[in-house]
């Protein structure tokens, strides 16, 4: 009978989970590791620190995508070089501007993919695919609405040739009911 308390202790143990068991300390490898993450997210991202590279790009294609006009101008004179890191940094800010930019950003991503790091590689060609869609969307968009402005006329002018159909018919009506009189 001493085994009850005992058991009905483990039970609320077990059903409670990990939550009433003291935290346990980190170990020293963790956070040896965790400053180094911390001191990544650069501004403007570069080829150099390997261990904050996917890091930095992706911080600064979020800040790209999420970014206003006037974030993105002061970026692109910030940008101006023609270095390879540059020149990427550029294409992504670009990626996120407005159509017209759209262009431009296409051009870097494919003539410079190639120089960036093999692990950023993926993550470039993911942002020139996604600028490639946008494109092609707005290419379609284009299209549709000129479709779109061609039928319009069409329909006006089939609606005047339906308005003088009907003008001219209701001219023969009224010839032949005067004939009739």
């Amino acid at each position: 009978m001493i085994f009850r308390p005992l058991l009905a202790c483990l039970a609320v143990t077990w059903l409670a989970g990990c939550e009433l068991l003291p935290e346990q300390p980190r170990s020293t490898a963790q956070s040896a590791a965790e400053p180094s993450v911390k001191a990544c997210h650069a501004v403007i991202p570069d080829f150099d620190d390997e261990a904050c590279l996917l890091p930095d790009w992706v911080a600064f294609g979020l800040a790209s995508q999420r970014g206003e006009r006037g974030w993105r101008e002061v970026m692109l004179g910030r940008l101006e070089g023609e270095t390879k890191e540059q020149r990427l940094a550029r294409a992504v800010v670009l990626a996120w501007g407005n159509e017209s930019q759209w262009d431009r950003a296409a051009e870097l991503l494919k003539a410079d993919l190639h120089t960036a790091p093999s692990a950023l590689q993926p993550l470039l060609r993911y942002w020139l695919n996604e600028v490639e869609g946008r494109r092609a969307m707005a290419g379609r968009v284009a299209s549709t609405r000129g479709e779109l402005a061609a039928m319009e006329e069409e329909n006006e002018a089939l609606a005047e040739k339906l308005e003088a159909l009907t003008a001219i018919e209701q001219n023969i009506n009224l010839r032949q009911q005067t004939d009739d009189d």
